[in-house]
């Protein structure tokens, strides 16, 4: 007897794993191939960057969650490309998988608008270790203001901008807001974190840009009344250590966040298809490759259309109905019968913009404020994996509404915050005109604590 189909996807997002999950049953072995071992739940990562919520709440390891689908296995590994006329997948350590059927469904990364060097000092926000860099950068600028004695410079670092008026920039401003005026308010001495500053800015002519214009204009209203200095039609023309030029002005801050572009995962060019201007593979209507009717592209990868020829937005549900609708093509196929095209079914969009201030548009009717915040929390809970995580995502905002209090801000990588401290103590030597002569290590550092430990030996004793 033959062996069963195998169908390998790329990619443990919402795509690959809703595709995953709707061939439970089917006759098909199935291999999700993924560099990370987790399902990230993307929309709620802004609240891990904002010390809101920990990483693990909205995160589910793979196999934990597929353990009882007996027609699946899950490796770890990096694919480097395919060839597609052989039906193979190269792992970047040398494997290879073989396949009858591809899905590939990596996703999306930042795109800079062809500035790659500001991402070191912009980070985006797609990760969990691009969410953990943002919360360490945003709590370590509230502590090295807190000890910074010149005036201006502990205004850079109580300034906090935000490139990118569309959803996550929108999230995160308004996060940040709370951060400042609500859960550190009363827990420094030197500095009023009250007084930071936050800046929202967007190149087109309002925030959300792919919202109606009357959700934009609210979403900028509830903005503004947080205290958030939103600016449209400002396009950033630089961004290094000290801040952001936008046209001739330049706004000195030490925190600048990145939440304006959006590019397709640079897998999509070893398909050998043909791309958008995004990177996104143009798929035919039925989400294959053209001439490879084998391999389906779903999710943020795919750039699909509608009947109407407006393109599919990459968001959450889209990905969930693209990768469902793989699966059953996948199926029709082994039964002979004939594939049909996608169609997306736009139940609706939301963005929260702080407590009780959101924007949505669900079934054309449109909310905004109170309303729209409670349907994005009910949301956001149902499309959530996992009953664990679900849980303890509504006791964490249950606390946080409360209280405003926001438990995950812990600073565990340090690096980087001791050497803004060194270059700080050279630059007051310098002004003061003294040879530096370097800053003690942190007291908690092997070499404070133990300085003959530090290098594995007792110094030798002279006699």
């Amino acid at each position: 007897m033959d062996p069963r189909p195998r169908v390998v996807i790329i990619g443990s997002g919402f795509a690959g794993l809703y595709c995953a999950r709707a061939l439970k049953g089917a006759p098909v072995e199935v291999t999700i191939v993924d560099r990370r071992n987790h399902h990230l739940f993307q929309p709620l990562l802004y609240q891990v960057a904002t010390a809101g919520l920990n990483p693990s709440d909205i995160a589910v390891p793979t196999r934990s969650f597929v353990r009882k689908q007996e027609n699946l296995e899950v490796l770890l590994g990096e694919v480097a490309g395919f060839d597609l006329a052989r039906r193979r997948v190269f792992l970047a350590d040398g494997g290879e998988i073989t396949y009858d059927h591809l899905v590939v469904a990596t996703g999306a990364t930042h795109s800079y608008f062809g500035k790659p060097e500001w991402a070191r000092f912009a980070p985006g926000l797609k990760t969990i270790e691009d969410a953990l860099e943002i919360r360490r950068r945003i709590l370590v600028a509230f502590e090295l203001a807190e000890r910074e004695p010149d005036p201006a410079r502990r205004d850079a670092l109580l300034s906090f901008v935000v490139v990118g008026g569309g959803p996550t920039g929108v999230e995160l401003a308004g996060a940040l807001t709370e951060i400042a005026r609500h859960t550190l308010a009363s827990e420094f001495r030197a500095i009023d974190p009250r007084r930071a500053r936050i800046v929202l800015l967007e190149g087109a002519p309002r925030v959300l840009p792919s919202y109606a214009p009357d959700l934009s204009e609210a979403a900028r209203q509830q903005l503004a009344d947080l205290g958030v200095d939103v600016r449209t039609g400002a396009m950033v023309t630089g961004i290094d250590a000290e801040g952001v030029r936008v046209g001739e002005e330049r706004i000195a801050s030490r925190t600048v966040l990145w939440g304006a572009g959006v590019a397709a995962s640079p897998l999509a060019r070893e398909l050998g298809a043909p791309l958008d201007r995004a990177g996104r593979v143009k798929v035919e209507p039925d989400l294959t490759v053209p001439g490879h009717p084998e391999v389906h592209v779903a999710g943020d990868l795919a750039a699909a259309v509608r009947s109407d020829g407006s393109p599919v937005p990459g968001v959450a549900p889209a990905a969930i109905q693209q990768g469902r609708h793989v699966a059953r093509d996948i199926v029709r196929g082994l039964r002979g019968e004939p594939r049909r095209p996608f169609r997306y079914v736009d139940k609706g969009i939301l963005s929260t913009i702080g407590r009780g201030r959101a924007v949505g548009e669900v079934w054309r009717f449109h909310l905004r404020g109170v309303v729209a915040w409670l349907a994005w929390l009910l949301v956001h809970i149902f499309f959530l994996i996992g009953f664990r995580n679900r849980f303890m995502v509504i006791l964490e905002w249950a606390w946080h509404y409360t209280t405003y209090g926001r438990g995950a801000r812990l600073i565990t990588d340090t690096a980087e915050q001791w050497q803004l401290v060194a270059a700080d103590a050279e630059r007051r030597a310098r002004e003061a005109g003294v040879a530096p002569a370097g800053p003690e290590p942190p007291p908690t550092s092997p070499a404070a604590r133990a300085p003959e430990a530090a290098s594995g030996d007792r110094p030798p004793t002279v006699h």
